[in-house]
């Protein structure tokens, strides 16, 4: 463990897997990723080390693809489609209401970790537009007062009871 609390024996099985594959650095990014859900800078050093990647190249490969985050994500991920057929039909207001009732910005995370929240190029679920995707469950024909619901929240009150 570290000072941060980021316990590095979770890489174990990672660095052990892909021992001498220094091509294998993309998969051992998103398995690394898949432990913490994102990629804690005391692990992309130990990573380093420990395939004798250059650290600049580590991060090189983790800043050029969208998929890899440097800071921690909630445990929500909340995806709202800015699409073309989202556009159209009302996508802005329901990234507005999502800010809303979250607290945060698009590329925040709430301060309890419990949601990160950014948009996304295209669902691909067009006919349903305007969309959103909570963690794996897609949710369409969106209307801003459907978010709190969605969220799994009535009214404000019992937002702050929670």
């Amino acid at each position: 463990m570290t000072s941060r609390g980021v316990d590095l024996s979770l890489l174990n099985p990672i660095l052990e897997r892909y021992r001498g594959q220094q091509d294998a650095l993309i998969t051992m990014l998103q398995e690394i990723q898949d432990v913490y859900a994102y990629l804690p800078e005391e692990a992309l050093a130990r990573l380093s080390r420990e395939t004798k990647v250059p650290l600049s190249r580590v991060y090189a490969v983790a800043t050029f693809y969208s998929q890899f985050y440097l800071t921690p994500r909630g445990r929500n991920m909340v995806r709202i489609c800015r699409g073309t057929a989202c556009h159209v039909r009302g996508g802005h207001r329901i990234l507005e209401a999502m800010e809303r009732e979250l607290g945060i910005t698009e590329g925040e995370t709430t301060p309890d970790m419990g949601y990160s929240l950014e948009t996304v190029a295209c669902i691909g679920a067009c006919a349903l537009a305007p969309t959103v995707v909570i963690n794996r469950n897609t949710y369409g024909k969106l209307t801003p007062m459907k978010v709190p619901e969605i969220l799994g929240r009535k009214d404000k009150k019992e937002r702050a009871i929670e």
